[in-house]
This record gives structure tokens, sequence and C-alpha cells, in this order.
């Protein structure tokens, strides 16, 4: 059974630990260069800032349906998901094959990218040292929401 929005948004934190509100801060902008960056050979690149960025705003369609979830383990690590990272997670979005998502199934939360193909629902890993999970009828998936971004320190 594929289900939408069954958690009580009032009982979360009960069920998941590691999910965090997003709390109201106010505008939380940053200087933002127009310049890309390349990740290979520097670039003779103006120094100079030409906007801001406001992260919560880049981040963050529908606030009070997007939620953080700390990641443990490494099973999307081929997705850029690592463990550690913290995930953005919007409930607004509806989820479509090919998404990451976060998933409860059968009462455990899991972050996985979904697949609803003609024999079914998968639920696939970004790591080839796990299995993918095919869903079985009597198995309950429910979406929690749609990973909308990550966010990691590196230092």
């Amino acid at each position: 059974m594929f289900t939408r929005n069954v958690v009580n948004l009032a009982e979360i934190h009960t069920l998941v630990p590691v999910i965090w509100p997003l709390k109201s801060a106010g505008s939380s902008t940053i200087p933002a260069f127009r310049v890309r960056c390349p990740a290979g050979f520097p670039s003779p690149a103006a120094d100079y800032c030409e906007s801001a960025l406001d992260l919560h705003e880049y981040l963050v369609k529908h606030r009070a349906a997007t939620f953080i979830f700390d990641v443990c383990g490494d099973s999307m690590k081929n997705a850029g998901i690592f463990d550690g990272d913290k995930i953005v997670v919007d409930r607004a979005v509806e989820a479509k094959s090919g998404d990451i998502i976060v998933a409860i199934l059968n009462g455990e939360h899991t972050v996985k990218r979904v697949w609803i193909t003609p024999t079914g629902i998968e639920l696939r890993p970004e790591n080839h040292l796990y299995q993918t999970i095919l869903l079985k009828e009597a198995e309950e998936l429910i979406v929690f929401g749609v990973v909308v971004g990550v966010v990691r320190k590196l230092t």
C-alpha cells in the first residue's frame, strides 16, 4: 500500500527523535557571488559580491511542511548524501518515480530513491553494497516527504 501524509504532525517527535522542525529565525542572508566557482583550475573571477542569498529561502519552499533529518548510514552516498549530513525534507512536494524520499516502511524510517514500476514500488539505495527493497503487497509504505536539499559542514 502506498500512502501519503498519514503521520500526525503532532506526534512526529515521538516517532523519530532526529526530525527537526524549521525554526522561524527571520532572514539569514549570506553574500552570494554570481561567478561560477570551478572545482578544477582556478578562474580569474571578480572579487566582489553581487547579491545576497537567503539560505532559508533557497532551501525551503513550504515552511510548515519542511523538516530536517539527521542521516545515519551510507546507503545513499552515491547520491551525495553521507552519514552525518542533514537532509531537508518537504512534505508538500508530491513524490514521483526517481525522487529521493524519506519513507516509513513497516514503521521504520529510511531514505531511498523511489521507483514506481509496472511490477510495483521499489526503494533503491545509492550504494551497491545495499539491496533494493521491493515492496510486497502486505507492507505499508508511507511517504513522509521528498528530499529537496542536503546540508553538510566540511569542518
